[in-house]
């Protein structure tokens, strides 16, 4: 026998066209089956980016949320004592006008002179400070004006008399001064 034209078989022949018959449509399984695994790699993926993004976005609003937790913490322990203070302002009028009358003893009113100045120094450890008012122009933030009076005396609206001390506690304005203002009389004031 010799090897040399030797003719295959035809059942050979037979499975070698089932098999290139049978490898177009196994392509198609296969180019199918990777399309529907490359679609759902692409959403994994882009699930990801939303996770990712919503997490980004709950971190930043967590942050600011306590930032702002934070500072509203400290604004209101820093102005807490605003009320008690503000209760302890009549007691402080009362020690002023205290003072300014008179009294023939000595002691009473060295006495009543400390305690005044002690309780004025530790309200101004907390942060209160009176408002200037005598012989400065009228400002509406500051003052209350209780009384105008024509003169030629000041200048127009400069205060000229002070009846209750404003004040300011931390830099905000806790009580307005009550206060006398000078007006120009009206001929003066129709001239100019």
């Amino acid at each position: 026998m010799s090897g040399e034209n030797k003719v295959p078989e035809p059942d050979v022949i037979q499975e070698v066209n089932d098999v290139a018959d049978a490898t177009p449509d196994n392509a198609g399984v296969e180019q199918d089956e990777l399309t529907a695994v490359t679609a759902e790699r692409d959403q994994l993926v882009s699930e990801k980016a939303e996770l990712q993004d919503r997490l980004l976005r709950g971190q930043a609003e967590f942050q600011n949320f306590r930032k702002r937790a934070e500072k509203e913490r400290m604004e209101f322990a820093e102005y807490a004592s605003t009320e008690a203070v503000r209760a302890l302002l009549p007691v402080l009028d009362d020690f002023e006008r205290a003072l300014k009358s008179e009294s023939t003893d000595r002691e009473f009113v060295k006495g009543m002179e400390l305690i005044y100045q002690r309780l004025y120094d530790s309200l101004k450890k907390l942060g209160l400070e009176p408002v200037a008012s005598k012989g400065q122009t009228f400002d509406p933030h500051l003052h209350h004006a209780v009384e105008m009076v024509e003169t030629d005396e000041a200048s127009d609206h400069t205060i000229l008399e002070e009846y209750q001390r404003g004040y300011n506690f931390k830099n905000r304005l806790l009580r307005e001064a009550m206060v006398k203002v000078a007006v120009a009389p009206a001929g003066k004031a129709d001239i100019n």
